[in-house]
């Protein structure tokens, strides 16, 4: 028996040897900086990229099983240098051979980002970054022993007054936004970064969209509707088709007006972004968010200058005339659209994704020409259309309340938690809800306008609603993960009491005619500890000790 065990012994340390030799071919790390050399006095994204091998898999940061062991991944750094919390990616539910439950597994590449924070006297030429990547690769029928992969990487500071020139971008693009009060390098993210990153981005371009629907009630824009349509049909001399064509050239030349914005905008936001990182920054733009939203509450007024809206206002002939107008509608509107058309050219400016900034200012323009489309089609229906009025200056208070709460959303970085950040939005949306159904000036006039007051009231509530439980859901699964790793393994109520293994003990089993059974345990045996927590805690096994 003594020899069976050793034997069996050997074997098991044999297989843990390999699969600790077979580990460092599975996984491979690499430590991606956001900019190509990092200047004193600012904070830079870093990310590190995770290739795992096929068909291997290792466990997420916050397995679904507390006694599975965690992917972890620790970074050190020079003095003068500070790293920010580490932010893991969202894992994948999958279901695998060896486990009775469905597991929070990565697979293929996964990026784990975080922030570093240069001091303004840092004296060194290069800082060298440390760090060790832990984790245990399952393949759909078994787990190898868990390891630890040692990195490294130096990284250049530049000199003062030399270019820094963003790099990686298509990376840190996909950054999840932070679960705790971390500082991202070109601001940071919330829930609107968080449906672009993890649900699509339909509903993203849904929701400018809609807002560049809304901004056709605003006093700037409703009234130019039936006189653009007029001045359609008096170029189309009654023509149906030629009216609708010339529809078409006015969204046409307005799409490319505000796609080259998004474009620019996106380009600058790659080319300054680093500006992005600084929260003097960050905190200039909420400042100037504040300030345009002011704006549409009617405490003042933004006007264009004279010889601008009379160079947009220009009469012209035409298919052409109507594409000039498309081109410069913007102008015109600029007292009522310009401040959420700014803001929006601020985040896709902190994005700068050129792909992302054309086609959501795209969007937008569409959402504008849509009336115009659609009256063209049915140029009938004109006369339907409800009479400018008092409610038009109801409408640009929503948007002063969407501005305030963009402020907010640069301002994230800043907030020392994700809850403290999602409450004072939630504050703004109960404000907003409050305001906007019953406090606002505005006489309401006929039916439907009390009724579309309450249901915007209604809305801006739900958008509370939601705040709260994002970020309370945020909160309790940061403090579940804290716990979790402060815990370890957590112990059955009920244990079976093991004896160590002995000669002596077994030839008194054998004399007492006992069964033996003996227990080979490992800490990155997966199913070791199912066989603890699921087999050996229940009642009937224990009893039976």
């Amino acid at each position: 028996m003594k020899k069976f065990v050793l034997t069996l012994l050997f074997i098991f340390l044999g297989v843990q040897f390999l699969a600790a030799q077979g580990n460092e071919q599975i996984i491979t790390v690499k430590l991606l900086s956001s900019v190509d050399k990092l200047l004193p006095g600012n904070s830079y994204r870093i990310a590190l990229k995770a290739d795992i091998k096929e068909p291997f898999h290792i466990n997420s940061n916050t397995p679904s099983e507390d006694f599975l062991i965690p992917t972890t991944v620790t970074l050190k750094a020079p003095e003068g240098v500070t790293i920010g919390k580490l932010i893991y990616p969202k894992a994948e539910i999958k279901k695998f051979d060896f486990s009775e439950k469905p597991l929070a597994v990565y697979e293929n590449t996964v990026y784990i980002f975080t922030t570093m924070s240069i001091s303004s006297d840092y004296p060194g030429k290069e800082i060298r970054l440390k760090g060790s990547f832990g984790y245990q690769a399952c393949n759909n029928q078994s787990c190898l022993a868990p390891a630890d992969l040692v990195f490294s990487r130096v990284l250049p500071v530049a000199k003062a007054g030399e270019t820094v020139t963003p790099v990686n971008q298509d990376i840190f693009a996909r950054q999840a936004p932070a679960t705790t009060g971390e500082q991202t390098a070109l601001s940071g993210e919330d829930s609107f970064a968080k449906t672009v990153a993890e649900k699509g981005l339909f509903l993203t371009f849904l929701l400018v969209f809609i807002g560049g629907l809304a901004l056709n009630l605003t006093p700037c824009v409703y009234p130019l509707i039936p006189i653009t349509i007029s001045y359609f049909g008096g170029q189309a001399e009654g023509k149906k088709g030629s009216l609708v064509t010339h529809a078409f050239i006015y969204v046409f030349g307005m799409a490319i007006t505000y796609s080259v914005l998004g474009v620019i905008a996106a380009l600058s936001g790659s080319l300054f972004g680093s500006a992005l990182q600084n929260p003097y920054v960050l905190v200039g733009i909420a400042v100037i968010l504040v300030g345009l939203s002011l704006s549409m509450f009617d405490l003042y007024e933004i006007r264009v200058p004279a010889f601008l809206s009379n160079f947009a206002g220009g009469a012209k002939q035409g298919f052409f005339g109507s594409f000039f107008m498309g081109l410069t509608v913007g102008i015109v509107a600029a007292p009522c659209i310009g401040p959420f058309v700014l803001a929006l050219l601020t985040y896709v400016g902190e994005r700068g994704s050129v792909v992302l900034g054309f086609w959501l200012f795209f969007v937008l323009a569409l959402g504008l020409g849509v009336p115009f489309l659609f009256l063209g089609i049915f140029s009938g229906s004109i006369n339907k259309l409800p009479r400018s009025g008092a409610w038009m200056v109801w409408v640009r208070s929503i948007f002063g309340f969407i501005l305030i709460a963009m402020a907010v959303y640069f301002l994230a970085p800043l907030f020392p938690n994700t809850l403290l950040y999602h409450l004072t939005l939630v504050l703004i949306m109960l404000i907003g809800g409050i305001y906007m159904a019953w406090l606002e000036p505005t006489p309401s006039q006929g039916k439907v306008f009390p009724v579309v007051r309450n249901l915007i009231g209604i809305l801006f509530f739900a958008l509370a609603l939601y705040f709260a439980s994002t970020g309370i859901q945020g909160y309790l699964d940061d403090r579940l993960s804290q716990v979790r790793l402060q815990a370890g393994t957590t112990a059955a109520a009920e244990e079976i009491h093991w004896s160590a293994f002995s000669d002596e003990k077994l030839r008194e089993a054998q004399q007492q005619g006992k069964p033996v059974m003996i227990d080979f345990y490992a800490d990155w045996c997966i199913p070791c500890k199912e066989l603890d927590k699921f087999t050996f805690s229940q009642k009937e096994v224990v009893e039976n000790d």
